[in-house]
């Protein structure tokens, strides 16, 4: 079993363009069986309903306590807890006392299906655009084989680091290699800088684990 290491290579506060410059790494690594997904926490009942209109299509699950429902069948939990569409959303606020943030969510959709739009609706929350199954081409110059497996580009909203824990002013990409940790240094970090040259950027920072 492997895992993916992330490295920062553009950082701006401008979404859109955050997203073009986040497009042009993928574009590198686009083919055939591409996906995106995309993910949102939502702060505040009043930014769940307007992602609820603007993003219709997504799942929206409330948060809860790990011991809260432990016991209670599943059928048995609150729908928002579980998680509904759009559709599926309590009109009363209330229902959402104790469910904030609220989480929205897409997985495994067409690459070029919801990018501009979600772009847009983001506003002021902490998110993620994640385009995956890429496929990264030989470096023989470097001395790297391709890679399938670990070949991601994320474009992080409102936040510098892959867990959303640290809210930010502006809009970070990253670059997804295999990693390969050999006496504490990443042997494949090499691969993410000379893919990142190949669209005119660089990497900017430490690596990021999941």
């Amino acid at each position: 079993m492997s895992n993916d290491v992330a490295y920062p290579v553009f950082c701006t506060p401008d979404p859109f363009l955050a997203l073009h410059t986040a497009r042009r790494l993928m574009e590198f690594g686009r083919c055939e069986h591409s996906e995106v997904s995309a993910y949102a926490e939502l702060s505040s009942v009043a930014e769940v309903r307007r992602m609820a209109k603007a993003m219709p299509g997504g799942w929206f699950r409330g948060a809860s306590e790990l011991e809260e429902f432990q016991g209670v069948p599943f059928e048995d939990q609150p729908a928002l807890v579980v998680g509904v569409p759009a559709s599926g959303l309590p009109a009363e606020a209330a229902a959402f006392e104790g469910r904030l943030p609220v989480e929205w969510e897409v997985w495994h959709l067409p690459v070029g299906s919801i990018e501009d739009a979600f772009s847009s609706a983001i506003g002021p929350n902490v998110g993620l655009i994640n385009w995956e199954s890429l496929q990264w081409p030989d470096a023989p110059e470097a001395g790297f084989h391709g890679e399938s497996k670990h070949a991601e580009v994320t474009l992080l909203f409102n936040t510098r680091t892959r867990e959303l824990d640290e809210p930010a002013d502006d809009h970070t990409v990253l670059v997804h290699v295999r990693s390969v940790n050999i006496d504490g240094h990443q042997r494949r970090e090499p691969y993410a800088h000379w893919l990142a040259a190949q669209v005119g950027l660089t990497v900017l920072g430490p690596a990021q684990r999941c």
